[in-house]
């Protein structure tokens, strides 16, 4: 399903979101209108808050505080995509120069800082304590995600079992947040409750390994950023781990010398390992199945055009290009 075809059932809902996020944006300070508008208005995908909005939907929830809710989820995400650049040293994202290429590392750092206090103010506003509890643990744990990972990096004995730690902490813990919210505002039990967090965990890891299979196979204008940026940090994500199990000797160390050092000096050798030690495909498998099991998460809810987009949504992360 195309990404339009999702948006469809709750576009009224994404309008006042973006809307709401800008008018939360406004501050005294110029240089934080400035950066935080330019990285808000970078063409991102909004995958995480049309979570929200559809998850809300397809749990029969009436009111307005999904606005609010999505609104958090894309501010915390922008925040850490902040520091990440910063962490990362990246120079490109969404097509564009980083923020932290044109304002510097301090201002970036700053200015995510500015995106999270703004969140805790939003999240106070919806006064939901259930709401408030499910954003606070997926915010600590996308920080004790982005250490593990922190920790992975340049070191070529990472498992496979490390590596999804850290892309369930990083990247899936906010798409649970996001569906697990819907699922609350609308007062649904429990069960429903978890079911629907599960969908949203699958959904998110499913798209952090397509993410890491495009890395190594996408063109920098379909991702929007460098390709091989994870070799050049010495990321061992799913691709290289598998490769490094699979390749023989002499491709197998030069994998390894290229996540101990990182850089690109030997980008071909390893994405010729990556290809031939099937590596990509194991990868793209193992996001179809998560897909898969986002997609019978989804039992618990009635039919409907956004249980629809829900399903066509996890097929969006695993089908896409960019």
């Amino acid at each position: 399903m195309e990404i339009e075809r999702i948006r469809a059932p709750i576009a009224t809902d994404l309008h006042a979101v973006n809307a709401l996020i800008r008018g939360q944006l406004r501050s005294d300070v110029a240089l934080i209108n400035q950066l935080a508008g330019y990285i808000i208005d970078s063409g991102g995908k909004r995958l995480r808050p049309v979570t929200v909005l559809l998850a809300a939907q397809a749990c029969g929830y009436a009111g307005d505080q999904h606005i609010a809710a999505a609104a958090i989820i894309e501010f915390i995400h922008t925040a850490t995509l902040l520091h990440d650049d910063v962490v990362d040293e990246s120079s490109l994202r969404r097509g564009r120069e980083t923020a932290n290429a044109i304002w510097g590392n301090q201002a970036s750092v700053l200015v995510g800082d500015f995106l999270y206090s703004r969140s805790f103010q939003m999240m106070v506003g919806i006064g939901n304590l259930r709401v408030m509890a499910i954003l606070a643990d997926a915010t600590n744990a996308i920080a004790e995600g982005e250490v593990l990972q922190l920790l992975n990096c340049h070191d070529p004995d990472t498992t496979e079992e490390r590596y999804m730690a850290v892309i369930r902490s990083k990247t899936a813990k906010l798409f649970e947040a996001a569906a697990q919210l819907g699922a609350v505002l609308a007062g649904l039990p429990s069960e429903q409750e978890q079911a629907m967090g599960r969908y949203g965990m699958y959904l998110g890891t499913a798209f952090q390994l397509i993410d890491d299979v495009l890395d190594y196979s996408a063109s920098s204008a379909e991702l929007g950023k460098n390709i091989g940026d994870d070799l050049a940090e010495g990321k061992p994500t799913l691709p290289l781990i598998h490769a490094l199990r699979h390749s023989n000797a002499m491709e197998a160390q030069v994998i390894r010398e290229s996540i101990e050092h990182g850089g690109l000096e030997h980008i071909e050798a390893v994405t010729r390992a990556i290809e031939s030690s099937g590596a990509l495909d194991y990868t793209r498998a193992l996001a179809v199945e998560q897909a898969g099991l986002a997609t019978v998460s989804l039992a618990i809810l009635p039919d409907s055009p956004a249980k629809d987009a829900l399903m066509g949504l996890a097929q969006f992360a695993v089908n896409r290009r960019y």
